[in-house]
């Protein structure tokens, strides 16, 4: 709970922040504060904010299911096999390091300019870095854990399930935590390309009109979009690490 005090205090200051930088440049394209969230609760009683986020909401989660259970599968084969790992360790260094955005236009002469090639553009990106946490868990399993499992009797499913799991579990959710915030940047410029929806269509959208305080409250929502999916990854990882919470009550 203290982490989260410690989130809402660091949002106070940084609205006392933006109402001082407010005053201090008064120009139209820096409102203060109170007009942005004026102007997200009129986009929320209208409708047409759950529409965007919704939408938004759809992209992100895909992209990290797809990526998530892709990368836990070749990451722990990767992790525990060397010859595995001898081919897919070159592909990490050679692909990870491009500019992946760059790619969007060529995404999207692939896959056309619908839903498909935004989720793609964010799987292309946030991926390898999903890949290298759990390849590089999956690596530091001692050995003597997964002999201990075979001498108890567990076959290969057991050892994954009670042995290799729960030892790649926290590493993964760093990495999953790592991509999340990268998704969600992504999901901007992804959606600003052909787009007529999402929260990136609806931030340039609002500038593009000049309506300033739409502008920085469809930034709003998409930043308690993260947050949110953050808070939600908490959770999760306290209930599927119970182990990791042991003298922990920071989310209680």
């Amino acid at each position: 709970m203290r982490k989260y005090v410690g989130v809402a205090a660091t949002i106070a200051a940084f609205a006392v922040l933006w109402q001082v930088l407010s005053m201090l440049v008064a120009r139209p394209f820096l409102p203060n504060p109170v007009s942005a969230v004026l102007a997200l609760a009129h986009l929320a009683s209208g409708g047409e904010l759950w529409r965007h986020i919704g939408i938004s909401l759809f992209r992100v989660a895909c992209a990290l299911g797809i990526s998530s259970a892709a990368a836990l599968a070749l990451g722990i084969v990767a992790g525990r096999s060397p010859r595995i790992d001898n081919i897919v360790s070159p592909a990490i260094y050679l692909f990870h390091p491009l500019p992946k955005a760059a790619f969007l236009p060529i995404i999207m002469l692939f896959f056309g300019i619908g839903e498909v090639a935004r989720i793609v553009t964010i799987i292309f990106i946030i991926f390898g870095q999903m890949l290298v946490a759990v390849r590089d868990a999956a690596r530091q399993v001692p050995g003597e854990y997964l002999d201990a499992a075979r001498a108890l009797g567990s076959g290969r499913l057991g050892a994954l399930r009670h042995v290799i799991m729960p030892a790649i579990l926290p590493g993964f959710f760093t990495g999953f935590r790592i991509s999340l915030g990268v998704a969600v940047a992504v999901l901007f410029i992804a959606e600003t390309f052909v787009s007529g929806s999402g929260l990136g269509h609806l931030i340039i959208d609002a500038w593009t009109r000049i309506a300033y305080p739409e502008m920085y409250a469809a930034i709003l929502a998409m930043s308690i979009m993260g947050l949110t999916l953050f808070i939600i990854t908490d959770i999760v990882e306290y209930f599927l690490c119970p182990w990791l919470n042991i003298g922990n009550t920071s989310i209680r």
